[in-house]
């Protein structure tokens, strides 16, 4: 018989596999009886697990997402590649690359011993490419902030630096700007809010590390559409850099958008989409290498276009599979 240690873990194991578990099927996996799967859920809540239960024949359990961060449980995979993330970590954000070094620090304390002499053996030293131009960093709250703002579709008032009467810091005695944000995008390694200025009339885009969020934020909005009815090609245009590749296309990632950042080409546009996910458009010389170029991020991905796109994964895929024999 496992230990309760041991079966709790087991339990929360199975909880975060997938989303809904009836409570006679946990026990059955588990090798215990209902009551005692019961008694284990409850002392998940009591580490802070959001365990919520559901009543009736068809009862069962999930794992919601809950107000504070409790203890992890990570597979062995997931552990290295946490590792390696954190270590070449470099996001523009003032103050999540320290963050990112003491989370590295933390996670290597509680390691297996051949878990932290794998990790060990990957000493990787991420070295940034020059910039063409300054790159400032982006405060981390102003970022939520206005990320915020974009998912909730609320008005966003802001003093704005590119507004001051000298280009620098912004003027609080000037009112503040008004604008409905709708995309949050990163173009040549600098953070952009994409939105529709309610003074101006107009959409604008601007700087997010020239921004001072005010606070509370104003009355809800409807989307609108934007020139052209796609964000990659009004940022592109906006700034009269046009993709130059004779191949463009969309892809959505299961990948937080500045981990997309670090890696996309300068010419991509990021799209930040929430819930860890991101729009992502960019471009190659062929559909093939686009296709490719896609998949190199490792993770999940949705080819939302063109057909030619979609083609080219296809054929892709079939090409690694007979490569298999």
């Amino acid at each position: 018989m496992p230990t309760p240690s041991a079966r709790l873990l087991s339990l929360l194991s199975l909880l975060q596999s997938r989303r809904d578990w009836p409570g006679d099927v946990l026990a059955d996996r588990l090798g215990v009886s209902p009551r005692t799967v019961r008694r284990d859920v409850d002392r998940l809540r009591d580490l802070g697990y959001p365990v919520h239960a559901t009543k009736g024949p068809d009862g069962g359990y999930r794992l919601d997402a809950g107000s504070q961060m409790p203890p992890l449980l990570l597979d062995d995979e997931q552990v290295v590649a946490l590792v390696v993330a954190l270590r070449t970590a470099s996001t523009g954000i003032a103050g999540v690359d320290e963050a990112a070094l003491r989370a590295l620090t933390t996670v290597r304390q509680v390691m297996p011993a051949r878990l932290r002499a794998a990790a060990d053996a990957l000493q990787v030293t991420a070295v940034a490419r020059a910039p063409r131009r300054e790159q400032p960093q982006v405060v981390a709250d102003v970022l939520l902030a206005v990320g915020t703002a974009v998912r909730a579709r609320e008005v966003l008032r802001f003093d704005y630096a590119g507004g001051s009467s000298d280009g620098g810091a912004p003027d609080t005695a000037l009112p503040p700007r008004k604008a409905e944000p709708h995309h949050l995008v990163t173009w040549g390694g600098r953070w952009y809010l994409v939105g529709w200025d309610l003074d101006r009339a107009d959409w604008r885009t601007y700087r997010v590390d020239r921004m001072t969020p005010r606070t509370p934020t104003g009355p809800r909005f409807g989307p609108r559409d934007l020139p052209g009815g796609d964000v990659a090609a009004y940022v592109a245009d906006k700034f009269g850099q046009a993709v130059p590749w004779p191949c463009v296309g969309e892809v959505e990632l299961d990948m937080p958008a500045d981990d997309v950042r670090r890696w996309a080409g300068r010419g991509a546009v990021v799209e930040d989409l929430g819930d860890g996910r991101t729009r992502l458009v960019q471009g190659a010389w062929s559909w093939d290498g686009l296709a490719a170029m896609s998949a190199l991020f490792g993770v999940p991905l949705r080819v939302v276009g063109p057909p030619d796109l979609r083609d080219a994964v296809l054929r892709l895929t079939g090409r690694l599979t007979a490569a298999l024999g």
